[in-house]
């Protein structure tokens, strides 16, 4: 070799090393990709073609479809952490399943496993959560701790390390929105569950990430779930107390119910005057944090004084705590962004992949319902009753309902009296649920299934992910039983347990376990709490009730349709300004919600620049969830109509049972009509004409 030419030398030298020089030069990069995105896929798309004409020549033209899309997605999921390319097409080879039979067989396995290994790991959630989310005493820092572990975070990533994700994907085909739409018409309820199956495993997301915002969205849930105003510690204008001395009223749930009670007392607007003003503070963030869940100190919420045993000292301000919440919770969801290719925001995936409904759809159906005349005409008429022009607290007006006759201090002695405890709730269950029509052996079924818990906060639900496990009702429970704001709230979530327990225990499989989206369990909610009073023995016979209820339905939609554009149009802004401080960010959602305020309310309540849009505490702890509200409102008013001349009971059982079809077929499902206005609207303008000679 020494008397070669320098060139062949060369020549030589670089065709022995070139190969090692590549191999060293993809582990490095792999090294480095890993570092900063956790790898991109060594799979190049020559690769996956090659393969998808292989396979397609070896089981014939009719499973073109399933390799075309299963291919390629087992490849955008693929990381030199996986294999080579080698043993990426050598997995394919092993792995694609043409056999109908065996992949029934397979769909089953995976049904019967992913049950339990989803179902105990939502048990251990709501284990290491009681603290946080029951009423069981002070929180101690290692419940945070608890609270913010997510047990499944590494789930996710486990399943691609052991292979079980690309099964899945490769012989699962996903299918998107406009085609999930466009085929699923004719599909049986176990193609649904094929292509929900299919869903499972679009995106590879590091485990660090879904800790990472597990931590924000805890932090936050329990910022709000403490988040309590002492009212009798309130002064008015003329420095007096108004609210009995041990009122705590948690934030914003307990503020806008205190509010909606007090239409019934003749002194009621200085007290819906005064936390008006509290939220306004709360919004601001000029709310002194020494108020804040604690009865130490008087607060004049109108001039924001502080006085401590009678003498004025100085407030400390909330200042931006609120806001740094929201944007922890921006910051830790974007950061997911870069590995969902087809939904690179929080705001995409939230809208087309769990509603289901495009993000330009919802706000099109909201800004012709706040556009409407007969929001204008209905203001007229609460104006009318109320004898007074319309203040900003009258979004929760309250009078359309029968119980707003009565003054809630009575309420409050009738269910605490029932309800001393929350084991007394769940023990009236199956009565409850016979009143709507529930066969006894049902209704005991049903209740088996959900279980009461004394809630921390104002209340939710809490769904079970297996038919072994009960779901959870929970609701603020007092020491001398449950107020009418806690029964109230309790039948709201024991309308989402009764979809919970149906959806899991009667749907044809596993993978479509549930609802289209949480709206539909919304609507469910919302058609027991409006029959709280029936309940309770104390309905009305009055002709104009059901003309009455229409109407606080629209009302009650009007306000959550502009709250639900403030927090879209909030989420908006934050991929705009994606460095933003709390303080851009405060003050981004202050004009936001006067924006939408100005736009659709001005002229209603005539005063402009009001942010009271913005005090819902579901924008801070539940990114764009609102708008879940108002489209399960119109959901119940299209099911009510659709219940009039059947069965509730049956009815119920039926069109809980259909599994998570997406919205569109749902509905069409359910009820023979899609989700729209017109209904509610034809209703509200025939309610209007028929109470038109009534003024209270």
């Amino acid at each position: 070799m020494n008397d070669t030419p320098d060139a062949i030398k060369q020549y030589i030298i670089m065709k022995h090393l070139f190969p090692l020089f590549v191999t060293l030069l993809l582990m490095l990069s792999c090294q480095t990709v890993d570092q900063k995105s956790e790898e991109s896929s060594p799979v190049s798309s020559s690769i996956a073609d090659g393969l998808i004409s292989e396979l397609k020549e070896k089981h014939g033209p009719d499973h073109e479809f399933r390799l075309n899309r299963g291919v390629r997605q087992v490849a955008s999921l693929w990381r030199c952490s996986d294999g080579s390319a080698d043993d990426f097409a050598n997995f394919v080879r092993e792995s694609f399943i043409s056999d109908p039979e065996e992949l029934d067989l397979v769909f089953d396995r995976l049904a019967n496993n992913f049950q339990y290994l989803y179902g105990y790991l939502n048990r251990i959630s709501l284990e290491l959560n009681r603290q946080i989310h029951e009423d069981r005493g002070p929180v101690h820092a290692i419940d945070r701790l608890f609270s913010a572990y997510s047990p499944a975070a590494h789930v996710q990533s486990d399943l691609y390390r052991n292979r079980i994700a690309f099964i899945i994907a490769l012989n699962f085909p996903h299918y998107s929105l406009e085609e999930k739409n466009e085929k699923g018409g004719s599909w049986t309820p176990r193609e649904w569950g094929y292509a929900r199956l299919g869903e499972m495993f679009t995106a590879r997301v590091p485990p660090r990430l879904v800790q990472q915002a597990g931590q924000a969205s805890s932090s936050a849930g329990l910022y709000i779930s403490e988040y309590n105003i002492y009212a009798g510690m309130l002064l008015d204008e003329e420095g007096e107390t108004r609210f009995p001395q041990e009122m705590k009223l948690l934030a914003h749930w307990n503020l806008r119910d205190e509010i909606k009670s007090n239409y019934a007392d003749p002194d009621g607007q200085v007290k819906q005057e005064m936390l008006y003003q509290v939220m306004r503070r709360i919004i601001s963030q000029d709310i002194p944090q020494q108020v804040i869940n604690s009865p130490g100190y008087h607060w004049n919420p109108f001039t924001n004084e502080l006085f401590l045993e009678g003498k004025p000292v100085a407030g400390n301000p909330e200042q931006t705590v609120r806001y740094e919440h929201l944007l922890a919770n921006f910051k830790a969801l974007s950061a997911m962004d870069p590995y969902y290719p087809n939904l690179d925001t929080y705001i995409k995936r939230r809208f087309e992949s769990v509603m289901e409904i495009p993000m330009e759809e919802v706000e099109s159906l909201f800004r012709e319902y706040l556009a409407s005349p007969l929001v204008r005409e209905t203001g007229e008429r609460i104006s009318r009753r109320l004898g007074r022009p319309l203040r900003p607290f009258d979004i929760w007006y309250d009078g359309f309902k029968a119980r707003s006759a009565l003054p809630e201090t009575e309420l409050d002695k009738i269910t605490r009296k029932r309800y001393p405890d929350a084991a007394a709730m769940k023990d009236d269950l199956p009565r409850i649920l016979g009143e709507v029509g529930f066969q006894p052996e049902m209704a005991r079924f049903l209740a088996s299934k959900i279980e009461v818990d004394a809630a921390r906060g104002s209340g939710h639900a809490w769904r079970a992910s297996m038919p072994e496990k009960p779901s959870h009702l929970r609701t603020r429970v007092g020491r001398d039983g449950m107020d009418y704001k806690g029964y109230n709230i309790a039948i709201h979530e024991l309308g989402h347990n009764v979809e919970q327990t149906i959806s899991v225990h009667k749907v044809d499989n596993y993978f479509i376990n549930g609802i289209p989206n949480t709206a539909f369990t919304e609507a469910l909610a919302f058609m027991f709490q409006a029959r709280d009073l029936d309940f309770l023995g104390m309905s009305r016979a009055d002709p104009m009730a059901e003309h009455l209820e229409v109407l606080d339905v629209f009302w009650n939609n009007y306000e959550m349709m502009g709250v639900s554009l403030v927090d879209i149009g909030v989420w908006k802004w934050l991929y705009d300004n994606p460095e933003a401080t709390a303080v851009e960010l405060r003050e981004a959602v202050i004009r936001i919600a006067k924006e939408i305020w100005n736009d659709y309310y001005a002229d209603v309540f005539g005063e402009r620049d009001v942010p009271l849009l913005a005090i819902y505490s579901h924008m801070i702890q539940s990114p764009l969830y609102l708008m879940n509200y108002p489209y399960g409102r119109l959901i119940m008013f299209q099911l009510e109509e659709h219940y009039r001349d059947r069965s509730f009971a049956d009815e119920t059982l039926r069109v809980f049972s259909l599994g998570k079809l997406t919205p569109r077929h749902w509905m069409e499902q359910a009820t023979g009509r899609q989700i729209s206005n017109d209904p509610v609207f034809q209703a509200a303008e025939k309610a209007l004409k028929m109470t038109g000679s009534i003024s209270q």
